[in-house]
C-alpha cells in the first residue's frame, strides 16, 4: 500500500457482506474504530428531506468524544419516518458495543434505495462480523472502502502525510458516490481520518472550506442526496498538540488536497461516464458568480451530451453561461476547449472543429474554459459526461 494511503495511528477497519446486497462479492457494511476518543466533524446534504443517519450524525458533530463510524450500503434508511430514526440509533447502539464506546460516540451513513426499511437482524449480524475482522492492514482499508459503495464501480481513496509539530500525521480518507451527484453535498459519503489532533470549532471549519472548494464542485447530475455526509475524525494519535500557525496552514492544505482527489473520483466515476469534465471560469466579480456560471454548465444535459459525443458544440455551452443567473457583458465572453480557442469575445473564433473532436473522443479527460472580464475571482467545477448507459443503470435501478 502507498505510504500516503495508510491508515492513520489509532484506527482499525472493516468491511463484510451482511446480505444487503444480494451479490455475496460486494460488501455492504463497513465498520470504523478509533482506539481513542476523537473530534469529530461534518457537513451533510443540504436537501430538505435528509436520511436518518443524516439527522443522527448533525446533531452529534461537532464533538470530541467520538469512537466509530459504521455505514451500510444499499439501502439509505431516507424517508423511513420513526422507524428509520429508531433503526438509526439501533445500529449506533449495536456499534458502541463491539467497541466498547457509548451510543453517543457513534456516526452512522446509510446509501442506497430510499423509501425502505433497513433488515436490522442483518444488519446486527453484519456489525458483529466486522467487529471480529477490524484491522489496520490494507485489506481492512479496501474493504472497508467496498462496503461504502453502491453503483460505483471501483473504491475511492486518497491520502497525505504532513508535519505537525515536527511529527508527521496521515489523513486518509475513504468516499463513495457516482449518482445522485449534485452540491451542495451529494449520494455521496465520505469519512476522512487522521492522527493529527484538532479541536472541535477548527475541526468544522476545516471541513466546511475543504467541502466548499471540492465536494460542493462536483455534479454528475445535479441531483442532490437525501443522504450525502462527509465526516472528519481527528484522535491525535500521532500528534497530540493540535496545529498551529504554519503547520495549521499545511494541514489544511494536505486536507483539502485529500477532498479534491475523492471529489474528483466521484465525478470521474458518474453512472456510465465516459469522461470526467473540468470546468474552470476566471473573470468574474465573485466566487460565487464563477460557481454559479460553473455549475450551470456542469448541470446542462446538451453541454454533457455533446461532450459524450465528442461535438466541440460551443453554442451549449456558452449558451449555458448565459442562463446562469450571473449579470455580465456577454461581449467579454470567450471559451476554450481542451485549449482550443471555439469562441473569442463574443464572437465565432476559427478553429479546426474535427481536431477538437478528435482531443475529446481520445482523451478521458475533458477541459472548458470560460473567460470572462468582469473581475478576478474564480472557480474549478467538475462533472462528466451524459451517456446512453446513465439512463440505463437508472432506468433499471430500483429506487
Amino acid at each position: 500500500m502507498p505510504a500516503s494511503l495508510s491508515i492513520p495511528k489509532g484506527y482499525l477497519l472493516a468491511g463484510v457482506h451482511c446480505r444487503i446486497k444480494h451479490d455475496p462479492q460486494k460488501p455492504d457494511l463497513a465498520l470504523i474504530m478509533s482506539e481513542g476518543p476523537a473530534t469529530a466533524a461534518g457537513v451533510y446534504t443540504q436537501n430538505r428531506i435528509c436520511a436518518a443517519p443524516v439527522i443522527l450524525d448533525r446533531a452529534r458533530t461537532p464533538g470530541d468524544r467520538m469512537r466509530a463510524v459504521v455505514i451500510n450500503s444499499g439501502n439509505a434508511n431516507a424517508c423511513t419516518g420513526d422507524r428509520g430514526m429508531a433503526d438509526a440509533r439501533r445500529m449506533a447502539e449495536l456499534s458502541a458495543m463491539v467497541c466498547q464506546a457509548e451510543p453517543v460516540q457513534v456516526l452512522v451513513l446509510s446509501t442506497g434505495i430510499i423509501g425502505e426499511f433497513l433488515p436490522m437482524d442483518r444488519i446486527e449480524q453484519g456489525i458483529t462480523a466486522a467487529a471480529v475482522k477490524l484491522g489496520s492492514s490494507e485489506a481492512c482499508l479496501r474493504s472497508a472502502a467496498r462496503g461504502m459503495l453502491t453503483t460505483d464501480r471501483h473504491e475511492k481513496l486518497a491520502g497525505r502525510r504532513v508535519a505537525v509539530g515536527g511529527k508527521p500525521v496521515q489523513i486518509t480518507g475513504l468516499a463513495k458516490g457516482a449518482g445522485m451527484i449534485g452540491p451542495n453535498m451529494a449520494t455521496m459519503l465520505c469519512v476522512v481520518l487522521t492522527d493529527a489532533a484538532l479541536r472541535p470549532h477548527t475541526a468544522q471549519q476545516l471541513l466546511r472550506a475543504a467541502a466548499d472548494e471540492t465536494f460542493n464542485c462536483i455534479s454528475v447530475e445535479g441531483h442532490t442526496s437525501t443522504n450525502d455526509s462527509l465526516l472528519l475524525l481527528a484522535n491525535g494519535a500521532a500528534a497530540d498538540r493540535p496545529p498551529a500557525g504554519a503547520d495549521l496552514q499545511a494541514f489544511s492544505t494536505a486536507l483539502k488536497e485529500v477532498c479534491e482527489e475523492l471529489a474528483r473520483a466521484v465525478a470521474a466515476d458518474g453512472e456510465g461516464a465516459q469522461h470526467l469534465i473540468t470546468i474552470d471560469v476566471t473573470g468574474c466579480r465573485t466566487r460565487a458568480d464563477a460557481v454559479a456560471i460553473a455549475r450551470t454548465v456542469a448541470n446542462s444535459p446538451l453541454v454533457k451530451t455533446a461532450i459524450a459525443g465528442g461535438d466541440p458544440n460551443w453554442g451549449r455551452i456558452v449558451s449555458a453561461a448565459g442562463y446562469a443567473g450571473v449579470a455580465f457583458d456577454p461581449a467579454g465572453l470567450s471559451l476554450k476547449l481542451n485549449g482550443t480557442l471555439l469562441y473569442e469575445e463574443g464572437a465565432p473564433a476559427s478553429f479546426d472543429a474535427p481536431a477538437v473532436s478528435r482531443s475529446i473522443r481520445g482523451e478521458r479527460d475533458t477541459h472548458v474554459e470560460l473567460l470572462l472580464r468582469e473581475g478576478a475571482a474564480s472557480a474549478r467545477f467538475w462533472t462528466c459526461d451524459l451517456t446512453a448507459e446513465y439512463v440505463r443503470i437508472n432506468a433499471e435501478y430500483h429506487t
